[in-house]
């Protein structure tokens, strides 16, 4: 099936609202894809699984300044629109609108950008927004879900995350919303967020998509040499080992996170952590007695990878 040749581009945040609510009177439902744009064929593969829960579908591209840290860049984070739209346009099923804002954060000062390299003020944890100077000051919080894991490296992450969903929902109003079950942590937040906040939306998440050689698709990939590729391989074959001792009986969970250092170490990764926790709580478990998800963080090169593996 061909993509849309009709496709919307819609950027004003009162417009997207209008488009939404005009086709909900028309008896059809809606699917939101939020991305931040650099589409690879992980996104793509979530739109398609939206066309299986809705009539439409809606992708925003956005990049969210508020879950960078001011040390972190986010005037380089890599963009592609006019490619990101030609993919869209060509994925089976099509795409019936894309939402793509120059600024949600827009209170009658300069847009927030950041990467100078520059801290946090004080002792206080900011981000790029709060830095900026732009006012905002609401914030949606998942407290427990979003400690551990990357919420302890990146503090304003999750919640940069889960404020910028909440304020998409607001906008597009959608009936489902699909997200990537690579970005583990982030899908259970944002299904928390939904049940704790009552939002009418049905949150889908779309399995792990993977290069022919197993490495989980990322925007971030591209900035690996071939060598720190080929490195970068030991984390799904570390989750993989895992996997396969947990199912000859292998339920210790230090001896199954031995496993995955000693293959990740031995290929030069660097790693940020290894956690074996229950899939619901994401609270860190000894002995597997129920199910758990295997969440990684490591480091080739320069760049940053996550993975996982239910189990």
């Amino acid at each position: 099936m061909a993509g849309k040749e009709n496709l919307k581009i819609i950027t004003d945040k009162n417009q997207m609202r209008t488009w939404t609510r005009a086709m909900r009177s028309q008896g059809k439902t809606i699917a939101l894809v939020p991305t931040m744009g650099f589409l690879h064929d992980g996104h793509l593969s979530l739109i398609e699984e939206a066309h299986k829960h809705t009539h439409l579908v809606v992708v925003s591209i956005y990049v969210n300044p508020s879950q960078f840290a001011p040390s972190e860049d986010l005037s380089t984070y890599p963009s592609d629109f006019d490619g990101d739209i030609r993919k869209l346009m060509a994925v089976p099923g099509g795409v019936d609108a894309v939402f793509h804002p120059y600024n949600l954060y827009d209170y009658g000062v300069e847009s927030a950008r950041c990467g100078n390299g520059g801290v946090s003020n004080g002792t206080a944890v900011v981000s790029c927004l709060e830095e900026s100077g732009s006012g905002h000051e609401t914030w949606v919080r998942v407290e427990r879900l979003e400690k551990g894991m990357c919420g302890i490296r990146r503090p304003v992450f999750f919640r940069g995350v889960a404020t910028i969903v909440a304020k998409l929902f607001n906008i597009v109003e959608p009936d489902v919303a699909v997200f990537g079950k690579k970005d583990y942590q982030q899908w259970r937040i944002i299904r928390r967020m939904v049940r704790d906040l009552d939002f009418s939306i049905n949150i889908v998440g779309s399995e792990i998509m993977r290069d022919v050689d197993g490495l989980a698709m990322s925007s971030r990939n591209v900035g690996l040499s071939l060598e720190e590729r080929q490195k970068a391989l030991s984390i799904n074959r570390s989750l993989s080992k895992a996997k396969s001792a947990a199912e000859r009986g292998e339920l210790n969970c230090k001896s199954l996170k031995s496993l995955v250092v000693d293959e990740i170490r031995e290929a030069g990764g660097e790693l940020d952590y290894v956690e074996i926790v229950e899939q619901e709580s994401l609270e860190v478990v000894e002995e597997i007695k129920s199910p758990v998800v295997i969440l990684i963080a490591a480091w080739f090169g320069k760049v940053r990878l996550i993975d996982n593996i239910e189990i």
